[in-house]
C-alpha cells in the first residue's frame, strides 16, 4: 500500500532523533499510526541507524557524524570518550577497553564553507602508515565544530600520531580551516 502524502526522509530523521517541535511531532505520529507505508520507512531508518551504530561500535567505520547522531548514541547508553584539541593544537588520547567510541570535536570556522573534506594521516615511528581523505563530509555550516568518530579498531592500534586537516573546497581552490594532532597511547 502506498501513501498519498508520504513523510519526507529529512522529517523522518528529525523525528527519529527527537528534533521535531511538539506541534509537528503529534500530527506526524498520528499519520504513522495509520500509515503502513510511512511506518515501514521509519522502521527501515531505525534498522539503518542500528546498523551504523553497530559498525561504528565494532570499529569497522571511522566517520564524520552530526551532533544529533552523537547525542542519540549517548542517549542509547554508548560509552563515548571525547577529545577537543584546539585548532592548530594537539591532544594526548587513548581508547579504553570499556569505551565504545572515541569522538574528536574539531573546532573550525564553518560559516561560508560549501564543501568540506577531512584529510587524516597516521604515523607510527615517524613513518606514514595511513593517508585517507574523506571528500564532501557532512557538516552544519552554522556549527562551530565537526565530529570525527572512531570505533573499536582504535583500541587495538599501537602508539601513533594522527593528524587531521579540515579543508574547505572552493571554486578558487582549497583552503585549510583547521588542523589537529592526536598522540595516541594504547589504553
Amino acid at each position: 500500500m502506498t501513501c498519498k502524502s508520504p513523510i519526507d526522509f529529512e522529517t523522518l530523521i528529525a523525528y527519529w532523533l527527537g528534533e521535531l517541535p511538539a506541534a509537528v511531532e503529534e500530527p506526524l505520529e498520528e499519520h504513522l499510526f495509520g500509515c503502513q507505508h510511512c511506518t515501514r520507512r521509519l522502521e527501515e531508518l531505525a534498522a539503518l541507524a542500528s546498523g551504523i551504530r553497530a559498525a561504528v561500535r565494532a570499529g569497522a567505520v571511522a566517520a564524520i557524524i552530526s551532533a544529533q547522531f552523537l547525542e542519540s548514541m549517548k542517549k542509547q547508553g554508548m560509552r563515548i570518550r571525547e577529545y577537543a584539541p584546539p585548532r592548530g593544537g594537539r591532544v594526548d588520547c587513548t581508547m579504553k577497553a570499556d569505551d565504545d567510541l572515541v569522538v574528536s570535536r574539531l573546532a573550525a570556522p564553518l560559516a561560508g564553507v560549501k564543501r568540506l573534506d577531512a584529510h587524516q594521516t597516521i604515523e607510527i615511528g615517524g613513518q606514514v602508515v595511513a593517508d585517507l581523505r574523506l571528500e564532501d563530509v557532512p557538516f552544519d555550516p552554522t556549527a562551530v565544530e565537526v565530529f570525527h568518530a572512531q570505533g573499536g579498531r582504535l583500541r587495538h592500534m599501537p602508539a601513533h600520531t594522527a593528524r587531521v586537516r579540515l579543508i574547505s573546497v572552493e571554486d578558487a581552490g582549497e583552503r585549510e580551516i583547521g588542523h589537529y594532532t592526536f598522540v595516541h597511547t594504547p589504553g
